[in-house]
């Protein structure tokens, strides 16, 4: 007899359809299962074996097969279980009901029938959602997570049992609810503030720049000056985020099985990966890609220090994101593309002794070995990065000042009322900040003074601009004139734009 229900694999961040059909046929017992499956696909025979048996339902002594189409789609993790499970159930006529094709399930099986959790569980309701279904049964662990998505039952449940009973209409299992507004009103988790940092002032007016135009930020200074310091206090100081981001970097956790319990994200991540990472690591990858930490710092902020240490290939993969939000992995299959929004803020010494320019240490390094340290980054790379500036060795006295310095509320309300004129000024093309910005956009809305228009032509020539330090450096300046709440940029905004840039001199004079 054959029997039919419907599930989801996830590929990349969407789910596709997948029909799950079980044959049972005459002949020596044997259970085989079809349709490009994974090892973990392969091995939930053995699971569903022992899940049904030890449920109180009787495992089929006949030739079964399994087919998971499409047959082109890689099915891959123990999602599959439960409908495996249930679709045997129907075929062997252990369970009868109407609602087979009204429900999708996806779920892990345990030796005892338990349903465990799973992850893309967000992804995977959506996908019911757009297919048309009544509902989706999935582990209770899962079902607030899912419930974020409107339109469709959640059924949680916590054995194979309670799914049969609920589809054969023996249990009524109510559908989860939730508010994601509500949840996302709750206060968030308390952030490191900037008061706690010492002097600083420069990085920290730079700091408030990048926060309120979304820009990318190198700094360089001695071991012990502060710039990790300042990174971490980043997200204390950038808008709170709105509830579709949250649901947004929320799909991202779901689907590399990062939200250890949450139902809803609700602050923005920050990721700071070592710099032994590999490419795949930071972009993302695997035989079947998963997200790396530029998707995982969507819409927040990720932090590379030692900037130089990490290794060449996976500095390279930062550009395309850098460049267009988003990172593409191909594969021979398939390719798909996650999302990677993210702020870059990087730290790095200025030589590798970290003391070159330090008046309170001298410099171990030859000419060459610092060269070669600085040479790690490309051109084409640093180019992407909007504002550079130099974090010195703290004085004695801003050591042991007992001076209160600027709260983090206090620079998250310039930030805030800057990025509100962006989003005023941009919504009708879809973005939200001056990072964001094309080049017809920045040609639009980077109106200049002429004393602004000719300090760019002299620093273009003088400093040997590419075009794209030229788009940044206008970027930079549109974000100093909002916050200074100016409609048109002044010779002020641009060169405190252009002292940004320091990078662009020969030499990397500015370090």
């Amino acid at each position: 007899m054959l029997a039919r229900l419907q599930s989801h694999a996830v590929l990349g961040m969407e789910a596709c359809h997948v029909d799950v059909e079980a044959d049972l046929g005459w002949g020596l017992p044997a259970f085989s299962i079809v349709g490009l499956p994974d090892a973990a696909v392969r091995e939930a025979k053995e699971r569903v074996r022992a899940g049904m048996t030890n449920s109180g339902y009787e495992f089929p002594l006949r030739r079964i097969t399994v087919n998971l189409a499409p047959a082109d789609v890689r099915k891959e993790g123990p999602a599959f279980d439960l409908p495996i499970a249930l679709s045997l159930l129907a075929a062997s006529e252990q369970m009868k009901s109407d609602l087979l094709g009204s429900y999708s399930a996806v779920g892990e099986l345990s030796l005892d029938g338990g349903v465990r959790r799973i992850n893309g569980a967000l992804s995977q309701a959506e996908g019911a959602r757009r297919a048309g279904h009544r509902g989706i049964l999935l582990p209770a662990a899962n079902a607030r997570e899912a419930a974020l998505i409107d339109g469709i039952q959640v059924i949680g449940v916590a054995s194979l049992r309670q799914a049969v009973e609920f589809l054969t209409a023996e249990l009524a299992i109510p559908p989860t609810r939730i508010d994601a507004h509500q949840m996302f009103s709750q206060k968030a988790e308390e952030l490191p503030d900037l008061t706690e940092v010492r002097g600083q002032q420069h990085a920290r007016r730079a700091l408030e720049v990048c926060a309120a135009g979304g820009h990318n930020l190198l700094m360089t200074g001695p071991p012990g000056s502060g710039k990790t310091m300042l990174a971490r206090r980043l997200p204390s100081v950038l808008p709170p985020l709105e509830a579709g981001e949250s649901i947004e970097i929320t799909r991202i956790y779901s689907v590399a099985g990062m939200l250890n319990g949450q139902p809803l994200i609700g602050s923005r991540p920050f990721r700071a990966p070592h710099h032994t990472i590999s490419h795949a690591g930071l972009a993302g990858g695997g035989g079947t890609p998963r997200p790396g930490e530029v998707s995982l710092a969507h819409l927040g902020v990720l932090f590379l220090d030692e900037f130089p240490e990490f290794s060449r290939a996976a500095l390279e993969t930062l550009r395309q994101p850098l460049e267009d939000g988003t990172v593409t992995i191909s594969r021979a299959l398939h390719s798909v593309t996650f999302p990677a929004n993210f702020m870059l803020v990087a730290a790095m010494n200025p030589c590798p002794c970290g003391h070159l320019g330090d008046p309170l240490n001298q410099c171990t390094c030859a000419p060459h070995s610092v060269a070669a340290y600085r040479s790690r980054l490309s051109g084409p790379l640093l180019d992407r990065i909007d504002v550079v500036v130099q974090v010195p060795a703290l004085t004695r006295r801003e050591i042991l000042s007992s001076r209160n310095e600027e709260s983090s509320a206090s620079v998250a309300s310039r930030v805030d009322v800057a990025r509100r004129r962006q989003h005023a000024r941009l919504k009708s093309a879809s973005i939200f900040n001056n990072a964001q910005m094309d080049e017809r956009q920045t040609r639009q809305y980077c109106e200049l003074k002429s004393s602004a228009a000719e300090l760019l032509e002299s620093a273009i020539d003088r400093l040997g601009l590419s075009a794209r330090a030229h788009q940044r450096i206008l970027k930079v300046a549109r974000t100093i004139a909002d916050l200074d709440g100016q409609g048109v940029i002044a010779a002020a905004h641009l060169a405190e734009a252009i002292s940004y840039r320091s990078i662009d001199r020969r030499g990397w004079n500015g370090f």
